[in-house]
């Protein structure tokens, strides 16, 4: 769609994002022959360079050797209306714990199939659920914070539960309800055990079969990992909380076998005078959950490891990122906690500069909308 663009107008700064820059459908609803992959897709290269161009050119500004790193969480239909007394409410499966309780957050219905945020609580309170089911909430899942809290479910199939009375969680910025096929990505695996993701791993949505392809023809190679994602905090941008995640054996040894390739390179390119820098062995997720599964893997060295249990790491570029080498997102909110962990990848003035093209450039943001994606500087700057 266009080459490297001039930076944008260096005072506008990313929280001047206008309201009307917000995807409301899926890109395949807007218009007649459109798919999936119908969005565009920003790359930022290093803090100096970002162009804008159409999500089905990725597998051209990838490179042989590439591994991108996806999440095969499904989508679970995480929301269900129930009854708390007499009012009305709306229960948000966030998280399962270990010892059959969930994490859950109440709403308030707010009419066109959008709710706004309501206080948790209290201990001992029932929710009644359809098909004679209830829930009795606990405790806060945190010391402090009132919005999820650990319940009790009364049946340990709530996997039957969603399937017959859920519906994708829904954000006001939305237009309609949509099916949960519209929530689901490529790459989503549903499990035996009804685990999943309260929320779409996003990032991974513009993605086609047809596109993998052209992907694995180029070279690129797809390494899975897990985690289920869970309720956001939409209003609020509270950091992550802990999140049930997996990296098997096969993307430990595949990254780690890219990143051995690419320093392998990088020595014989600086040998020969070249500077030192690598050709294709990047190891790029394809969104933050990516980042936080593969990041919780890896040791100082940034080793992966086979892992899977529970991860509080919250990615700051205070703390940094020991594997990736670049992250395809999409674009969030101002606010966002996720936004730290973009900086990580690749630096606040790329961030920055990124974003401000967005808005220029008219850009969509959430989980409908266009991606990201970027790329550390190669030239160790």
């Amino acid at each position: 769609m266009s080459g490297p663009s001039a930076p944008p107008e260096k005072g506008l700064h990313i929280r001047d994002i206008p309201p009307d820059l917000v995807a409301r459908v899926p890109a395949e609803q807007r218009g007649p022959g459109l798919g999936r992959d119908s969005v565009r897709l920003l790359v930022s290269r290093g803090s100096e360079e970002v162009s804008l161009h159409a999500f089905r050119e990725l597998p051209g500004l990838l490179r042989a050797g590439d591994v991108l790193v996806v999440n095969t969480s499904a989508t679970l239909a995480a929301a269900v209306d129930g009854r708390l007394g007499r009012e009305g409410v709306v229960v948000h499966f966030s998280t399962r714990g270990d010892d059959r309780r969930w994490a859950v957050e109440l709403r308030d219905p707010a009419g066109g199939g959008t709710t706004r945020p309501r206080a948790g609580g209290p201990a001992g309170a029932l929710v009644r659920l359809p098909g004679g089911h209830a829930l009795v909430l606990e405790e806060p899942l945190s010391a402090g914070a009132d919005r999820l809290w650990w319940a009790r479910p009364s049946t340990d199939d709530i996997a039957g539960l969603l399937g017959a009375h859920g519906r994708p969680i829904r954000y006001a910025y939305t237009e309609r309800d949509q099916p949960v096929s519209a929530y689901q990505t490529v790459f989503a695996v549903p499990r035996a055990d009804g685990a999943g993701s309260a929320e779409m791993p996003s990032a991974a949505r513009p993605f086609t079969a047809e596109l993998v392809a052209r992907l694995a023809g180029r070279g690129v190679q797809i390494a899975p990992v897990t985690l289920h994602t869970g309720v956001a905090s939409q209003e609020a941008h509270e950091p992550p909380y802990p999140e049930r995640y997996e990296v098997p054996a096969a993307t430990a040894s595949l990254v780690n076998a890219a990143r051995a390739a690419r320093r392998a390179g990088a020595a014989r390119s600086a040998s020969a005078g070249g500077g030192g820098r690598a050709a294709g062995g990047r190891v790029i997720a394809v969104g933050t959950t990516a980042v936080r599964a593969l990041e919780s893997a890896a040791d100082a060295e940034g080793r992966v490891r086979p892992a899977r249990g529970w991860t509080d790491l919250v990615v700051t570029p205070e703390r940094g990122v020991r594997v990736v080498d670049g992250l395809l997102t999409g674009l969030h909110e101002p606010e966002a906690s996720h936004l730290l962990m973009l900086e990580a990848v690749a630096g606040r003035a790329a961030v920055r500069l990124g974003y401000a093209e967005a808005v220029a450039r008219l850009c969509l943001w959430h989980e409908f909308g266009d991606v990201h994606l970027l790329l550390r500087d190669e030239t160790g700057h």
